[in-house]
């Protein structure tokens, strides 16, 4: 004896809701991505927070502070704090709550006749420019996207490039990463070469600078394309501010 059919109109409605759970099921990676995002973007605020609150102590140069005085007055600020970060490697960074770090590492070449203390507000100068012109915060949103991205892409990617599609989606996530970070640094430096010249410093000390951590990365940069470095080539960024320079020169007074 055959089945009993079951009943149309439940029929009909299963069948009226199946385009709509399978438009669901598509759209959960991209769901998934984004709620990876959200939960990343919280957790590395955290833990860069409690990194450089750990590892970090404010700088007590009378020196440097001359300098950064200059700059503070230029801004119309009491004054610029700067913090030195206990580590070895030579860098400058701003935190997303916008204080500002130098290295233990780029403070001890200072300290040792490297690099002048010019050389180092210029520094603090783009750092100031990339939290004034609010890479510091979008920059950890980036991250948590560019990992909610490279999620994605993995899940999409592999069901169809099984093997392949992780390593595409890692190769789009790290281009995109890269190509941000180098607007982001020729914004900060345009930024630091107007402070500077605002405060009497100039932006000799920038261009100097760049040509001694060229001489420090050379033979890492030589080994990456410039597409793939998260910083511009040393090169390029001084023609930029020389750019910049040759307008400021030729303004009429």
């Amino acid at each position: 004896m055959a089945r009993r059919a079951g009943n149309p109109r439940a029929v009909l409605a299963v069948a009226a809701r199946t385009p709509h759970i399978l438009g669901m099921l598509k759209l959960t990676p991209i769901i998934l991505a984004i709620l990876y995002a959200l939960a990343m973007y919280h957790f590395s605020v955290w833990r860069t927070k409690r990194e450089l609150d750990s590892r970090s102590t404010e700088l007590a140069d009378p020196r440097l502070k001359r300098l950064t005085d200059r700059l503070a007055a230029a801004l119309d600020l009491d004054r610029i704090r700067v913090h030195i970060y206990e580590i070895d490697p030579v860098n400058g960074l701003a935190a997303p709550d916008g204080r500002i770090f130098i290295t233990r590492g780029f403070y001890r070449k200072y300290q040792n006749g490297e690099v002048t203390g010019e050389e180092m507000a210029s520094v603090i100068a783009h750092e100031l420019g990339h939290v004034a012109l609010g890479h510091t915060r979008r920059r950890m949103i980036d991250f948590s996207g560019q990992n909610a991205l490279r999620t994605a892409l993995a899940m999409v990617l592999s069901r169809f490039l099984p093997g392949i599609g992780v390593w595409i989606a890692n190769a789009v996530a790290t281009l995109l990463a890269a190509r941000l970070s180098r607007g982001d640094e020729y914004e900060a430096d345009a930024y630091a070469a107007a402070l500077l010249h605002k405060a009497g410093i100039g932006i000799g000390p920038q261009k100097s600078l760049f040509h001694k951590l060229d001489a420090l990365t050379r033979s890492r940069s030589g080994v990456m394309p410039a597409w793939l470095m998260s910083h511009p080539k040393t090169e390029e960024r001084i023609a930029a501010l020389e750019k910049l320079e040759s307008r400021w020169t030729n303004l009429p007074t």
